[in-house]
């Protein structure tokens, strides 16, 4: 008998963390971690088990296959924006590869079980991309099938695994045994603005100046921010987009009226970030020295998010505002993390 699983790429990241957690304490179907990190305290604890591997392993895949009976694939892991730039073919290999593999895992799993295999894929808001800062201030809320132009080997990256998504749920159809009905891959996507966490350190997001300044203010490090104060940008905290993961997951795919759902809670200037740090930790260095290639990134990416097809489709709304963001979540759990 094939043991029943939620799998869970990327487990050891920020979102992974977060729903990991939320699964194993609300949740009632064992979870099947996968991490090419070997895993951490948190992991040892809420996965009922841990597999140290990768995402392009198709012989560990298949093994997974073959052993387990997979219901969800929350699928998290990726190279992000600032660490792609660096290493292009490395991050198309594991995001898109490495995407496109897992695809192919819930497609042979809804087979073999004769029904839909869901697919929850975290995309981002870097599958956007203006041409110019003024195209950007005079967009307004973003819907998610505008300006999408990625300049990031990552969002280039994000934007295909969404149409990959649409591929294996919407054409790629396989008859069932029976041959009375078809077996596909439900697919289902978020695109994520910023996301902030009081738990976990960020690493490798253009997006994380934000969390950077929290967290070195925090620990009394100075802060040299990457992007102009005017910098603006959606953000989300960790609690509100495992959130919004849970929520799209057990939505009724009948009212689902798309494949891909913005979401999104404020949408804060750098300066805004630097007024709650200095008012939370007043001794914190923080200068702004903008590099160049990250402010074009940041530049190309929409100041706000129009969510209302998920506030529609499936009740999403946010827990957090600004306000409540920073200083009910962000700075108490920065602070008792720190013990300030």
């Amino acid at each position: 008998m094939r043991k029943e699983v939620i799998l869970i790429t990327g487990v050891n990241g920020e979102i992974g963390h977060g729903l990991v957690e939320y699964l194993s304490k609300n949740g009632s179907v064992d979870i099947l971690g996968l991490d090419v990190q070997p895993p951490d305290e948190l992991m040892r604890d809420c996965c009922g088990t841990f597999i140290q591997g990768d995402i392009l392993d198709l012989m560990l895949l298949g093994r997974l296959v073959g052993e387990y009976e997979i219901k969800t694939i929350y699928h998290l892991a990726s190279i992000l924006s600032t660490k792609a730039e660096f290493n292009p073919e490395t991050a198309h290999k594991i995001n898109v590869e490495g995407t496109l593999n897992l695809l192919r895992l819930a497609v042979e799993q809804s087979q073999w079980q004769g029904r839909p295999v869901k697919f929850i894929y975290p995309s981002s808001i870097a599958a956007y991309g203006f041409p110019s800062l003024a195209d950007k201030n005079n967009a307004g809320k973003v819907i998610e099938h505008q300006s999408d132009f990625p300049s990031t080997m990552y969002g280039v990256n994000k934007l295909y695994c969404e149409h990959l998504g649409r591929y294996y749920s919407k054409f790629y159809k396989q008859l069932s045994a029976d041959r009375d009905r078809y077996i596909y891959v439900d697919f289902r996507c978020i695109r994520f603005p910023g996301l902030i966490s009081a738990v976990t350190v960020p690493t490798g997001g253009t997006s994380d100046y934000g969390p950077e300044m929290l967290h070195h203010a925090a620990q009394g490090k100075p802060y040299r921010c990457f992007v102009r104060p005017d910098t603006k940008l959606p953000f989300m905290v960790m609690p509100d987009a495992v959130k919004s993961l849970i929520q799209l997951e057990t939505a009724n795919r009948e009212c689902l009226s798309q494949l891909v759902y913005n979401v999104t809670s404020f949408s804060p200037t750098a300066q805004d970030f630097y007024i709650y740090v200095k008012n939370a930790f007043p001794s914190a260095e923080i200068e702004f020295i903008p590099d160049v290639n990250r402010q074009a990134i940041v530049d190309s990416w929409p100041a706000e998010l129009n969510d209302n097809a998920a506030r529609t489709d499936w009740n999403w709304e946010p827990d957090y505002d600004q306000s409540l963001a920073f200083n009910k979540y962000l700075i108490p759990a920065i602070k008792s993390r720190y013990l300030i």
